[in-house]
């Protein structure tokens, strides 16, 4: 069925076909034990649409399990080959991208849109790491005598990926494609919220030739599914993606087995625009570097930090350009989507009535929205709060909606003092005419990722992580392959 015919028939049913309901292990759809099931919901309507398996301790052990076996067959498959199916996952990920954006827009509340795009780059990432999977390759060692010595990449065995709920589909597919390069096996519990796709994903694998048991999809709350996973001791590699206070309990969750992890935390990522940057290049930028996704994004560039001398004038660019911003169903075609769910939008409310309360500026926004043409959903108003003190909690916390915090600079070394003020480290844009300007600060603040006069430039071909409470590891590019992989030293003497 085409986009346009599963939208209309969502609208007047109320649901979407074919959807996977159960857990997805070795290669087929099993059924919950104990746990039963659990219902998902439609941000955009805010109303239940579809229910799932939820998961418990059982039914990770035999997902573990299946990947266990799954692990002995894939790392034996050739490198060649895992090319093959990498890339033919790929070629069913854009023959089914209409169904797989339909459903990713509906079940996590995004715009069809952005659903379109993040489907696109998951079929991209697998056909980057179909590419990497033959050439993960050692190297000759000169020992300065008659031995030789090389080295050689391994997998590491079977990993698990907890994935979010803001990016459940790009998430999922950043982690497992190098995993399965590499010729790792995979244990995935996706977020409580948007459980569909992973699993309509592992069962596209199957189709593209992957052996039975070397993904397999759990679905549940992180305290049933997610906690046994991260815990069971055959699982050598953990990625995860959320929140800082999750992020340190799976540490401690994994420490005792001395499980290999990749964290990818929080941000409160800065956009700095120095006095020499176009005011309208700065405009565009920071709009969406906070606005995409309603601001779901880890990376999302939620501190404009701008010099005074643009500071009016990109600021009413701003608040113009966010009130023209259409809230609704991202099935209708809106420039903003829904809040993932009624208590992440409370949170976000609470966040800025705290704002309001402390006496902090808001310009534009503020306020809880409902779909225009419903009358129900869970929306947030595009909002802007300006000229905030370095130590403001709207500065230091992270908010994770479409909230944009402006802080005013004097001078660079300011600059640089108010984009390293968080205990963040993500991702940072600088906005500046002057190269040797941007080169200074690309170097000199405190991120993972940093764009020069583009906030969202770059690609799945460079790494993406964080530092400090950001997290550890890194994600995408090459360097996303040396999570799952481990270098063997081999001697021979003569």
């Amino acid at each position: 069925m085409s986009a346009d015919g599963l939208i209309a028939a969502y609208f007047d049913t109320g649901a979407l076909p074919d959807l996977p309901r159960d857990h997805f292990i070795d290669g087929r759809a099993v059924a919950p034990g104990a746990g039963g099931r659990m219902e998902s919901f439609d941000p955009g309507r805010g109303t239940a649409f579809a229910d799932f398996a939820a998961g418990d301790a059982a039914d990770v052990d035999h997902a573990v399990t299946s990947a266990v076996a799954g692990f002995e067959v894939w790392s034996g498959t050739s490198p060649a080959r895992r090319c093959a199916i990498l890339n033919e996952a790929a070629r069913l990920m854009r023959h089914e991208a209409e169904h797989l954006a339909v459903v990713e827009c509906v079940d996590s509340g995004k715009t069809l849109a952005e659903a379109r795009g993040d489907i696109a780059g998951s079929a991209r990432l697998l056909e980057y790491y179909a590419g990497a999977a033959d050439k993960l390759d050692g190297r000759s060692v000169n020992l300065g005598n008659d031995n030789a010595a090389f080295t050689l990449r391994e997998p590491v065995g079977v990993t698990a990926h907890i994935v979010p709920w803001n990016y459940p589909t790009s998430t999922l597919v950043r982690g497992i494609a190098p995993a399965l390069a590499a010729g790792c096996s995979a244990v995935v519990k996706p977020a409580e919220t948007t459980p569909f796709t992973a699993l309509m994903i592992a069962d596209l694998l199957i189709r593209a030739g992957l052996p039975a048991g070397v993904v397999n999809v759990v679905t549940g709350t992180g305290i049933a599914a997610g906690a046994p996973l991260v815990r069971d001791p055959r699982v050598r590699h953990v990625t995860f993606t959320g929140s800082v206070a999750t992020g340190v309990g799976v540490m401690q969750s994994v420490a005792p087995n001395v499980t290999g992890l990749t964290l990818e935390l929080g941000g409160k990522s800065p956009l700095v625009a120095f006095g020499d940057a176009n005011v309208d290049a700065v405009v565009e930028g920071a709009l969406w570097a906070i606005f995409s996704n309603a601001g779901q994004i880890c990376s999302a560039g939620s501190r404009l930090v701008i010099h005074r001398s643009l500071h009016a004038e990109v600021r009413d660019k701003l608040v113009a350009r966010a009130q023209r911003l259409r809230v609704g169903h991202g099935l209708r075609g809106p420039d903003i989507g829904a809040v993932n769910s009624a208590r992440h939008l409370a949170q976000i409310d609470d966040h800025v009535s705290r704002a309001r309360t402390r006496g902090v500026e808001i310009v534009t926004g503020g306020e809880i929205l409902t779909d225009v043409e419903s009358g129900k959903g869970w929306f947030y108003a595009p909002t802007i709060l300006d000229d905030l003190a370095a130590n403001d909690d709207a500065v230091l916390q992270e908010i994770f909606g479409p909230v944009l915090a402006i802080q005013v600079f004097e001078d660079e070394a300011e600059a640089l003092a108010l984009a390293n003020g968080t205990e963040f480290a993500l991702a940072a844009g600088i906005y500046t005419r002057d190269i040797a300007t941007a080169l200074r600060m690309a170097r000199r603040v405190d991120a993972g990722q940093v764009t020069v006069n583009d906030y969202w430039a770059g690609g799945i071909e460079l790494p993406f992580g964080g530092n400090r409470k950001s997290g550890f590891g890194r994600e995408k590019g090459l360097e996303g392959l040396d999570a799952y992989t481990r270098s063997k030293a081999v001697t021979l003497a003569v």
